[in-house]
């Protein structure tokens, strides 16, 4: 039986949402799957990706291919990272303490990247928010010059009807 790491789709039409899952390779996209590892939401920015890391190294190591979307969402998470790092720890080129030091020092700098962009796309945000406003107060304090201007236009022309 082949076994495929792969998305099953979720969301309504225009919104997606994905299941990241083990399944046959000869099964429909949302038909009957063997364990369901994760999910995926690329709405939301960044793009949301909930996935246990064990799982995910132990199918590989049993075989599981992915899928190329599915294959760059374990890239970015670090899973290919990690099955690599205990190729290693098997042959010996070293431990499983700087295994795992090696990969938590990964995940912190992803972790950053990722916050730095958070941080950023807030910043950016905000900035868009207040050049909106200053914009409002602008367009309203011309309102108020124009209607000054009417309003003593019109003392002046109901003096001259009079006469």
């Amino acid at each position: 039986m082949a076994v495929k790491i792969r998305l099953q789709r979720h969301g309504r039409k225009g919104r997606p949402f994905y299941h990241i899952v083990v399944a046959d390779s000869r099964v429909k996209r949302d038909g009957k799957i063997i364990e369901r590892l994760g999910s995926y939401n690329p709405i939301t920015n960044p793009a949301t990706i909930e996935l246990d890391i064990d799982k995910s190294v132990a199918w590989l190591q049993k075989g599981a291919q992915p899928t190329n979307t599915a294959k760059s969402i374990l890239s970015h998470q670090g899973v290919l990272l990690k099955k690599h790092l205990l190729g290693g720890v098997a042959k010996g080129a070293f431990n499983e303490e700087e295994m795992e030091k090696r990969f938590n020092a990964w995940l912190e700098e992803k972790e950053n990247t990722i916050n730095q962009k958070r941080e950023g796309l807030s910043k950016a945000k905000e900035e868009e928010k207040q050049k909106r406003l200053d914009a409002e107060k602008r367009i309203a304090e011309a309102r108020v010059v124009v209607a000054e201007e009417v309003t003593e236009e019109a003392p002046e022309q109901s003096a001259s009807e009079e006469e």
